[in-house]
């Protein structure tokens, strides 16, 4: 049942009728925000509200004014590529919820689902480059977005913390690295970050990628949202070994078509730090507060730690190192 205090916010907005009949179902596969589609006679639309603590077995406690920054995110970005994030329809920042366009999953495929049922498509992961590249784009070196999404206390508790500096705990050798990558991603302003660019936020639409769950919102180091998504296609590896030779070609199309849209800094610096930081976060993502779920087995996790730790030890020039170093476990 939709709770009395949402569907006043939603009366108050005008997207629902005192009275009015509706049906309200909530959508599940998110850890961090209660979302409902809501249908009436007239429309189809979702909703979203972020949650204090997140669904997650370790304590994950997280701002709620997040919910305020994604709406924003979406709205920028839809200026920028128009298609790339769903429509936001109405928002109450008051109540820290806001409503967005309902796209039809058939139409929209969740590409996790696509990548983990094997049908992998290099050009859509080049897509998604082109795209976040887009965005990031038309918004480096801007003072006024570096204003409006000063958001670095949200994003350290959101991702810095979770991911790297809870790994750390976890591995004693790999402290000081970590909590220095986790320093140096901090310290970067250059243009606004979409902070999860991960394949299950990320649907396949008639038109190009869609981006989804934008919560962590930050003006900061767009080298964490390539390291991020280029993370998946690594660990997705492991449970389809078959595919290797797919997925690494959707890495590479991927990385290449997000660095021809790098113009606001040298492609060659922001690829460095994009290779430093993912052996980091591949690690966190078996050892961090937030461990993906497929990779249910310790040999999993074992075969993750063999390829992060040496490359935790001696950082790679490039991409292509972690390339190399991912598909020498199956050579």
């Amino acid at each position: 049942m939709l709770p009395a205090d949402l569907r006043s916010s939603l009366e108050t907005l005008g997207l629902l009728q005192s009275g009015q009949d509706f049906q309200a179902t909530p959508l599940t596969g998110g850890v961090s925000s209660d979302i409902w589609l809501l249908e009436t006679k007239q429309r189809r639309f979702c909703v979203k509200r972020a949650l204090p603590k997140l669904k997650v077995t370790q304590d994950w406690f997280a701002p709620l004014d997040r919910n305020r920054y994604e709406h924003h995110w979406y709205q920028l970005a839809h200026q920028i590529v128009p298609g790339s994030v769903p429509q936001v329809l109405a928002a109450d920042d008051d109540a820290l919820l806001f409503a967005m366009e309902y796209l039809d999953s058939e139409k929209h495929l969740l590409w996790k689902t696509e990548l983990l049922e094997g049908r992998i498509k290099p050009t859509f992961a080049a897509q998604v480059g082109e795209r976040l590249g887009k965005i990031h784009s038309a918004t480096a070196h801007r003072s006024d977005l570096a204003n409006t999404f000063a958001t670095g206390s949200n994003f350290e508790k959101l991702r810095l913390e979770p991911y790297l500096r809870a790994t750390a705990l976890r591995h004693s050798e790999f402290t000081t690295i970590l909590h220095s990558l986790a320093d140096k991603t901090a310290h970067q302003e250059l243009t606004l970050v979409h902070g999860d660019v991960s394949p299950k936020n990320i649907l396949e639409g008639p038109q190009g990628p869609v981006f989804l769950d934008a919560e962590c919102a930050w003006y900061g180091d767009p080298a964490f949202d390539l390291a991020f998504c280029l993370n998946h296609l690594l660990l997705k590896t492991i449970v389809q070994p078959e595919l290797l030779l797919a997925l690494q070609k959707s890495f590479v199309m991927l990385q290449q078509a997000y660095l021809e849209r790098v113009d606001w800094e040298s492609p060659a610096e922001l690829e460095a730090r994009t290779a430093a930081l993912l052996p980091g976060l591949l690690l966190a993502r078996v050892d961090g507060k937030s461990p993906v779920e497929y990779l249910q087995t310790e040999a999993h996790r074992e075969l993750v730690r063999s390829v992060a730790f040496p490359l935790l030890r001696k950082a790679p020039r490039n991409l292509a190192d972690i390339c190399n170093a991912w598909r020498n476990v199956w050579a």
